[in-house]
């Protein structure tokens, strides 16, 4: 692990600040829109009851979901360090395979909101400008930032984001600062911290139920606390959190002490957050608005960089190019996702041109990922034996309180929630679709004994008439016992084309749940013949197999344990390394053989897919140079539902 990725993770001042950079511009920046949300949905009911309910309502949120349920429970729930659904996921699926629907639900609900976080906050921080200039179209400043914001991730954020954490620092600062100095003009708004302020509003207003959408958005940001925890660690985090909901809360109660003094001058328009400012104040708060947006869109970015990243190696992802910008630790730059996010990012923008009405989008689809992360959380309770009583007890309370967040949220699926519903559905079906095809085409996989063809492959090992295909020859095998071998392998190297070699190599490469392993054993399958390589890979480690496999020789030559010197007499006696050739084997679906209709509509949405994925070539690190691509059918016996019969 790098210096600074240390100083990341271990609890310090530094630690903490760079924390506020990359975990909170979420929930940082949600002061830019939740209490105009609550004002339009109290309309003419608003009143310095219904305020303080709402602010009730807001600081008990945070408590019980942000505070309560991630920074205490569910954060212990890590996978070496690392933290998020899919870290969640790996931590149960050995004892719990079934559970996968619930991460890739959970995942692509995730990633939808990923879609919406940049657009609504960008969007929210420049209609500021208002405040200065009434008639300013926010909708082109918005665009033109959300493209350089895009543009830039291809060359890395190591400069900018060493920026991040102070200025958002500054960011909260400024918000409890704001917030403090309206308090004094409606003290018992203090009352807010009375959680029966808050059931009252819920239970006894007409339409308070539903009101919970918009106080919902105050803790959008909470999964990010979760999925950030490798970059970041427990500690820091949890030491950050506290300082950054003091500020918030200052800052919401200074809102509602100003939209009760003020309430007869509001309009729909209003946004209480840039009227709370001193006018002195008004163009350095927008320009550090603007940059606290940029910030918490850089996070999503990031953070959807991350999930399509393990995605891939828990197979819930179609293999994509995935580029290292910079040589921080973890960051990542993965140019299909950065362009379709950029996509649709444009999209909502120019679809709802206003915050207000991304609002309506925005909140649904993350409930759906908390309701999966707490059912998901459950699951590791109980594999931790946590006591039954516990489990009951935090179950049953996030079901209600997400149920109710759920709940209110589906109002706004008309007037705008269909948008994140319908990119979190796009997403789901590719998951879904990715990880049912290969478990469907695993069930087509046939192993044999490597014994059966023990005598085989040393015949055909020294049998000069045929033409030598390379001197090693290596093969990736999805066989999980040294034992066994696919059948396609084996067809390959005897039916297909009889490949005659000098040393042949099967490797297994095994993604561990354990996010940076990198380790491998060797086995001398058959002495001088036949050797296996298994690879253990951490889901957040870089798959570079040729790479590691150079590694691997290097240390073979050390300890001499094998001769890997060309054996062809002319090229031995200078020390010149031997040749290899690497055989991928791609199955493909037989002409006299079909699925079940709806395996076979799974098939289908995976071949359509698998046209933009990568091939295993790139996606391992292979030297494309050496890599032959043999197509070998599904089945290398397929059953016969007919036979002809023969006339004389």
């Amino acid at each position: 692990m790098d210096s600074q990725h240390s100083i990341k993770r271990k609890l310090s001042a530094a630690g903490a600040i760079i924390t506020l950079g990359i975990v909170f511009g979420d929930l940082g920046t949600s002061p830019l829109y939740v209490m105009k949300a609550i004002i339009s949905g109290l309309g003419v009911t608003l009143n310095a009851e219904n305020i303080i309910g709402s602010i009730s309502c807001i600081i008990w949120t945070l408590t019980l979901q942000t505070t309560v349920k991630y920074v205490i429970i569910t954060m212990r729930a890590d996978n070496k360090g690392e933290g998020g659904i899919f870290s969640l996921y790996a931590l149960i699926r050995k004892r719990r395979k079934s559970v996968y629907v619930l991460a890739i639900i959970g995942g692509a609900a995730l990633l939808a909101d990923g879609i919406i976080t940049p657009s609504i906050t960008v969007v929210s921080a420049i209609e500021g400008l208002r405040m200065v200039h009434p008639d300013v179209n926010v909708v082109p400043i918005a665009l033109v930032i959300i493209t350089v914001l895009f543009f830039v991730q291809q060359f890395g954020t190591d400069a900018l984001g060493k920026s991040f954490g102070p200025i958002m620092f500054v960011w909260f600062i400024a918000l409890g600062l704001l917030g403090l100095g309206h308090i004094s003009e409606f003290p018992s708004v203090l009352q807010a911290f009375n959680p029966i302020a808050g059931l009252r509003l819920l239970f006894f207003h007409p339409g308070g139920f539903l009101l919970l959408g918009a106080i919902f958005l105050c803790t959008t940001g909470a999964e990010a606390l979760y999925s950030d925890l490798g970059h970041c660690g427990y500690n820091n985090i949890r030491i950050s959190w506290i300082f950054v909901k003091v500020n918030l809360i200052l800052n919401y109660l200074g809102q509602g002490a100003w939209i009760i003094t003020h309430k007869t001058t509001l309009t729909p328009d209003t946004n209480p957050f840039f009227t709370i400012m001193p006018h002195w104040f008004l163009i350095p708060g927008l320009i550090l608005a603007t940059a606290a947006a940029i910030i918490a869109s850089q996070a999503l970015i990031s953070g959807s960089y991350t999930i399509i990243s393990e995605g891939i190696h828990l197979n819930f992802w179609p293999k994509v190019k995935i580029k290292y910008p910079t040589r921080i630790k973890g960051q990542m730059y993965i140019p299909s996702v950065n362009w379709i996010l950029y996509i649709a990012c444009m999209g909502a923008i120019l679809l709802f041109k206003e915050s207000s009405k991304m609002e309506a989008a925005y909140g649904l689809s993350i409930t759906i990922t908390m309701l999966m992360t707490t059912l998901l959380m459950t699951f590791y309770l109980y594999a931790k034996k946590i006591g039954s009583a516990y489990i009951l007890v935090f179950l049953s309370s996030y079901i209600i309180i997400e149920g109710s967040f759920l709940v209110s949220n589906l109002h706004k699926f008309v007037n705008g929630g269909w948008f994140t519903i319908m990119m979190a559905s796009f997403i789901f079906t590719i998951m879904y679709s990715w990880y049912k095809a290969r478990s469907i085409k695993k069930a087509y996989l046939k192993f044999d004994k490597i014994s059966d063809y023990s005598d085989v492959l040393k015949d055909l090992h020294n049998d000069h008439s045929i033409p030598k295909f390379s001197t090693n020859l290596v093969y990736l095998t999805r066989a999980d016992y040294p034992t066994d071998i696919e059948a396609k392998i084996m067809y390959s190297i005897i039916n297909k084309q009889p490949k005659r070699a000098d040393l042949y190599w099967f490797f297994h490469v095994d993604i561990v749940d354990e996010p940076h392993t990198l380790e491998y054993k060797l086995e001398h399958i058959i002495p001088f013949v036949l050797v296996r390589v298994d690879f253990k890979i951490g889901f957040k480690v870089e798959p570079r197999i040729n790479l590691y496999f150079k590694q691997i020789l290097e240390d073979l030559m050390q300890k001499h344990e094998i001769d890997i010197i060309s054996h062809y007499p002319s090229l031995r006696k200078y020390g010149i390394l031997g040749d290899f050739k690497y055989i991928i084997t791609d199955r493909v679906q037989n002409y006299d053989f079909d699925f079940s209709p709806i395996d076979q509509f799974i098939m289908q949405i995976h071949n359509l897919v698998k046209r933009v994925a990568i091939t295993n070539v790139k996606a391992y690190g292979l030297d494309t140079s050496n890599v032959t691509i043999e197509k070998v059918p599904l089945m290398v016996d397929p059953p016969t539902k007919v036979r002809p019969t023969r006339i004389n």
